[in-house]
């Protein structure tokens, strides 16, 4: 395997989305571990937090012994990996990495407690600062915090360091080189679409790398451009055609694809399907409020309208706007360019509002989930699903038989809808009309398809998002059966 310098990296936990990891054994156990434990107790004048970057060995087999005396075993491990570590960075011993406090901070992370985790991520800069899974994730934490100037320091440390991360078990029989933006959130979430035991995970930062890296990649059978976000891959689409260019394995999702799925483009990809309605969109860039009239005018936009900004999923900074000085207002406290979509009121007889997702795999639609809210932003989590026995038992209809709960004029609308797409992986948002037409919220690569637990209220979507799963490995085995 060839690899750039300092460029490839293995047992990485990335929390960005486009480059998260698996974590090992002690971490898998911190991350079962409640998030509202009790915090370790040590001695009264060791300071919990700031006692974590302490480069002295004997501070953290102190704070072992008082966590073991306390019954917390977990944490007490955690220090004592520390001491470990610092003696053999001490002693300048061949063995000395930093590969375990990683694997700590990152099960402190995952269970949610980002405090510790950031000083845990700190401990290990300190001894090796070009670990680049520590940076992405510090970022990721300080993201989170709305520190968006440090959060960009870490992003920008962390891919100057590594571009590259190579995931495996094993038994792999496949190699993927998956494409990813690692400056944005706007990656296809592919953990089940490419499950590792099978998959041998490229995770390739491509938007910071040079084009002289990609002829320096591990060997691949296989590319997946993760870059679903069509104002996400609009920048860079000068970097992916030349990648596209040259190279000579099979591409999933092709830019060419993913450009035409933008919120105010979609209207004109879809234009003549029979039975499929789009509401107007225009993008606005920062013209003039006095254009901002004529703006609307031109694209067939009225009022009310809806306000996002570019690039934002789940809901993120969406607003309804009634009148063009309540738009005018929303627009002069946002930088960056926003999207205003007509408003169309799609609620149903029984007064609540319907979302359908249906996944594309291979242009062929698999339903994934339905939600029904009290509320126009119809989300799975806010819906309030679980506690209602009747929306899951619509929800279970739809999934068994979508061709009988959405009738034979929308379901060939769907089919008609994929097959325009054109993605390899895809997924549209919609509604039913009453009059059994398909309105489409949005239609793109991004759309998320994940399971969940087997003990819970939502186990019964899993059989279905098997379908979707098996549906994506029989086409990656079909495009590298050549």
């Amino acid at each position: 395997m060839r690899a750039c310098n300092r460029n490839v990296g293995r047992g990485g936990y990335a929390a960005e989305p486009a480059l998260k990891e698996r974590p090992d054994a002690h971490c898998q156990a911190m991350m079962t571990q409640k998030s509202d434990d009790t915090p370790e107790q040590p001695a009264a004048s060791i300071d919990r937090l700031s006692a974590i970057t302490s480069p002295d060995p004997s501070v953290h087999r102190t704070l072992a012994d008082a966590c073991r005396q306390a019954g917390d075993e977990l944490r007490a491990l955690a220090h004592l990996i520390a001491a470990h570590t610092l003696d053999a960075y001490a002693t300048g011993s061949p063995d000395a990495r930093t590969n375990g406090l990683c694997d700590v901070a990152t099960g402190y992370f995952m269970k949610g407690d980002h405090a510790a985790a950031a000083q845990w991520y700190a401990l290990v800069l300190t001894l090796d600062p070009n670990v680049a899974v520590a940076c992405q994730n510090l970022a990721a934490i300080y993201a989170g915090e709305g520190n968006t100037a440090l959060a960009e320091v870490y992003r920008e440390r962390a891919y100057g360091i590594q571009r590259v991360f190579v995931e495996e078990t094993a038994g792999w029989t496949r190699s993927v080189l998956i494409l990813c933006a690692g400056k944005s959130t706007g990656n296809v979430p592919f953990d089940a679409l490419l499950p590792g035991a099978r998959n041998r995970r490229i995770k390739y930062a491509i938007d910071y790398a040079a084009d002289d890296e990609d002829a320096q990649l591990p060997a691949f059978d296989l590319v997946f451009n993760a870059i679903g976000d069509p104002d996400i891959a609009a920048p860079l689409g000068e970097r992916l055609a030349r990648f596209e260019a040259r190279c000579s394995r099979p591409l999933l999702n092709p830019n060419s694809a993913i450009s035409p799925t933008s919120r105010h483009r979609l209207p004109a990809l879809l234009d003549g399907l029979e039975d499929v309605q789009t509401a107007p969109c225009v993008r606005y860039e920062g013209q003039s409020v006095g254009a901002l009239a004529s703006l609307l005018a031109d694209h067939a936009v009225t009022f009310p309208l809806l306000a996002r900004p570019v690039a934002a999923h789940g809901g993120d900074g969406l607003v309804l706007c009634d009148t063009i000085e309540t738009l005018e207002g929303r627009l002069s406290t946002q930088a960056g360019a926003q999207y205003l979509t007509a408003f169309r009121d799609c609620q149903s007889a029984d007064g609540f509002y319907r979302k359908y997702r249906v996944i594309y795999v291979d242009r062929r639609p698999l339903p994934y989930h339905l939600v029904i809210s009290p509320h126009w932003i119809a989300h799975y989590f806010s819906a309030d699903m679980e506690s209602h026995a009747w929306k899951l038992d619509e929800e279970r209809r739809f999934l068994q038989d979508p061709r009988a709960a959405l009738g034979e004029r929308a379901m060939d609308a769907i089919a008609a809808i994929g097959q325009r797409l054109d993605l390899d992986y895809g997924g549209i948002d919609f509604t039913l009309l009453p009059d059994g037409q398909v309105f489409v919220f949005e239609a793109n690569a991004t759309m998320l398809a994940h399971y969940e637990r087997d003990n819970g209220v939502l186990a019964h979507k899993n059989q279905h998002v098997q379908h979707i799963v098996d549906a994506f490995e029989q086409m990656l085995a079909h495009r590298t059966a050549g």
